[in-house]
């Protein structure tokens, strides 16, 4: 038995084994994290039903309460009871339900605990509705009345008052979206070209070259854009007032009547009257909007949509930045630097930077970057615009460099490691059919090494999009105003702060006031940040299976 395990241990199996073992756990560690923030996440948008039972704890008045039932636990009796919370003897454990009661302006509380054993009388009304407002999150009750300017449309006993009430909400959401188009692209464009104009003015200023003429232009192309903002002014008042022109009338379940306008409604829905196909399409809908629209409430409704963009352009431009410094950094370093101590030494300092902690990166950037050289772009390019910074603040373009110097020795010792296996007697073959050492690097190596600069910048990308300490330093911020790239000329604004779906995630989760609203909403911004840094790395991945097929032909 003994010669037997010593002759399978000689013959490598159990190492096999072993990695095959650490891969399989490997695998199944991920699947099971990307299903637990899956599940967590995307579960968030289905329509939940809502419960409504009395809720009577003994020794306790009893009283209505009604909500989406979130989450579930067995509490042991010790810790209820210290709490103060009666309890059933003669059990361990009791169950509690986590309730989202929404009406925060009525109760100051969107989530409540219950103790699963005190509810009774539980049902779930089909007339029972959730209203998603721009403020104070949902509103959970009865719908009772329909009004316009305050005289009543349709009330309790209309048969048409779910319709009229819904009609009532498609008027609101397209005047809010004219509102939206006048005041963030047509005012925002107007805005713009006015800073443009006080901008020349003042650089004509400081030059002294402002004459009687160019001044004259500037006011009345000034005096033009004036016209049309009071235009648009005027446009602008109509519609707030058609936007304030209905409300509701509506009962929360505890009995506390109150009016909403329709200006602060996004929708309303009857989850407990939804068949099947109608939530599918409820689901589509918040999934799309969380993709696709801009953030509310703090970031804890509506979409994710600025900090989409902002982390793939703030990733395309760090790899536009990172490849080529670090493909001339490899090739000389490997081509054409003496192989002494001094390239040894370089080498040894590439690779030591891979390990210094990005936060590290991030203080560097702000003093070097922004207040350094940003500053000083703004003396030399920018002085019309101080004391307002231009570039010496935090913005789009310092952070995709602070990233780029942090992913650049990625990138250099992987493409390295790939001239590196190109064998010499492919060089030598070239440089004897006559070709020059700069062609035999352009038509020959770099095409082999090619493979290798991309899978270099697939794990540059992977560590960029996932950063977020620097970034906190060098340009993201919480809720940006508009994108880094739009229709206001210079376009792309490389100077402007932008949102991350990274600081999104640590925004929401950790310093949310609405911890509870903010939860699945993590999950759900985590998972789109994993598929987003797939998406990017499927994209390089596929580029480099092209050139390896391309330039296979090479290596025979």
């Amino acid at each position: 038995m003994r010669i037997s395990l010593q002759k399978w241990y000689r013959s490598g199996e159990p190492w096999v084994w072993l990695n095959a073992g650490a891969v399989s756990i490997s695998i199944v560690m991920v699947v099971g994290l990307l299903a637990l923030i899956a599940v967590r996440g995307m579960g968030h948008f289905w329509p939940g039903a809502i419960m409504q039972a009395n809720y009577e704890l003994p020794g306790s008045e009893s009283r209505l309460v009604a909500g989406e039932e979130v989450d579930h636990e067995e509490v042991p009796i010790k810790q209820l009871k210290n709490a103060g919370v009666p309890i059933i003897e003669g059990i361990e454990t009791m169950q509690r339900t986590l309730l989202k009661v929404g009406n925060r302006d009525l109760t100051n509380a969107d989530f409540q605990w219950v103790v699963a054993n005190y509810l009774t009388n539980m049902e779930y009304p089909e007339e029972i509705m959730a209203i998603e407002r721009r403020e104070w999150g949902n509103f959970y009750g009865y719908l009772r009345a329909v009004k316009q300017d305050g005289e009543l449309i349709a009330g309790a006993n209309d048969a048409e008052l779910w319709n009229i009430f819904q009609q009532r909400i498609e008027r609101a959401l397209t005047i809010y979206n004219d509102i939206y188009e006048i005041e963030k692209h047509d005012i925002g464009a107007i805005n713009s070209e006015l800073e443009r104009l006080r901008l020349q003015q003042r650089r004509l200023e400081l030059n002294d070259e402002l004459t009687s003429t160019q001044l004259a232009d500037i006011r009345a192309q000034e005096a033009e854009l004036q016209a049309q903002y009071k235009q648009l002014e005027k446009k602008l008042a109509k519609l707030h007032i058609s936007f304030q022109r209905d409300s509701i009338v509506v009962d929360s379940v505890d009995g506390n009547t109150t009016e909403i306008s329709l200006a602060k409604v996004v929708r309303a829905y009857q989850p407990n009257a939804m068949n099947l196909w109608q939530k599918i399409a409820f689901y589509g809908e918040k999934v799309w909007e969380f993709v696709s629209d801009e953030p509310r409430e703090a970031n804890t409704e509506g979409g994710i949509f600025p900090a989409i963009f902002g982390t793939v352009m703030m990733v395309i431009l760090m790899s536009v930045m990172v490849t080529p410094f670090g493909v001339i950094a490899a090739v000389y370093l490997r081509e054409y630097a003496s192989q002494g101590v001094i390239t040894r030494t370089i080498r040894i300092a590439v690779n030591n930077l891979a390990g210094v902690p990005s936060i590290v990166y991030g203080v560097f950037g702000l003093g070097f970057f922004v207040y350094f050289l940003g500053s000083n772009i703004d003396q030399i390019f920018f002085a019309e615009a101080l004391p307002s910074p231009t570039y010496g603040t935090p913005g789009l373009l310092w952070a995709s460099i602070t990233l780029a110097l942090l992913t650049l020795p990625v990138v250099i010792v992987a493409t390295e490691e790939g001239l590196s296996r190109i064998p010499r007697a492919v060089r030598e073959g070239s440089l004897a059919l006559g070709a020059t050492k700069a062609e035999t690097l352009w038509r020959v190596v770099l095409p082999m090494a090619s493979p290798a600069m991309m899978t270099g910048l697939i794990l540059a990308v992977a560590r960029a999009a996932g950063e977020v300490a620097p970034l906190m330093l060098v340009g993201v911020v919480k809720l940006a105003p508009s994108l880094p790239l739009d229709g206001n000329y210079p376009y792309l604004h490389l100077d402007q702060k932008f949102m991350h779906l990274g600081f999104h995630i640590f925004d929401v989760g950790f310093q949310s006031p609405n911890v509870e609203a903010a939860r699945p909403l993590v999950y759900a911004t985590a998972l789109l940040l994993v598929i987003v840094i797939a998406v990017l790395n499927l994209s390089a991945v596929a580029i480099r299976n092209h050139l390896r097929e391309k330039y296979k032909a090479l290596e025979v």
